[in-house]
């Protein structure tokens, strides 16, 4: 008799998406292979569910490769590849994390919001300020009339 394997959907955890292509990969692995990838993050979406599906593999016997990373590292290997292999999983979700960070930002300036620190000072108080500086007063008055630190009207007037 044949033995049909039951394929089992591959759901992301962070997502919720069935991941269909993954599926078809872990029906066609078999202990000793290799499964190569491209970069880590195509195995996973977060360090957890890498991990997860590494150590699922490993039970397996079946092993995972990453081309993209600066080490050869099997995770079929025993000992420091494994230890290299965790690091590397954890560089990959933190670069991922960067990634959406930055795309972000660029969305959000797109948008024409400001990114960043929020302004301390109104620009209509620096504008104030420099009023006041031009009509002779002192850095003392200057922050008295305007509400502005002494520190910060240095920094904004000598712009």
């Amino acid at each position: 008799m044949g033995s049909a394997r039951r394929r089992q959907r591959v759901r992301s955890a962070a997502t919720g998406l069935e991941r269909p292509g993954l599926t078809d990969l872990l029906a066609c692995a078999r202990p000793g292979d290799t499964v190569v990838v491209h970069t880590l993050c195509r195995i996973g979406r977060n360090l957890r569910e890498v991990l997860n599906l590494v150590h699922d593999l490993n039970g397996k016997q079946i092993g995972v490769r990453s081309l993209a990373d600066p080490l050869p590292i099997n995770t079929a290997d025993e000992g420091m590849g494994r230890i290299a292999f965790l690091l590397l999983a954890l560089f990959a979700e933190m670069e991922r994390t960067f990634t959406a960070e930055r795309a972000a930002h660029a969305v959000a300036e797109a948008a024409g919001r400001r990114v960043g620190r929020p302004v301390a000072h109104p620009t209509d108080k620096i504008e104030y300020a420099r009023l006041l500086k031009a009509q002779g007063s002192s850095y003392g008055e200057i922050s008295t009339k305007s509400g502005i630190p002494k520190t910060s009207l240095h920094r904004s007037l000598q712009e």
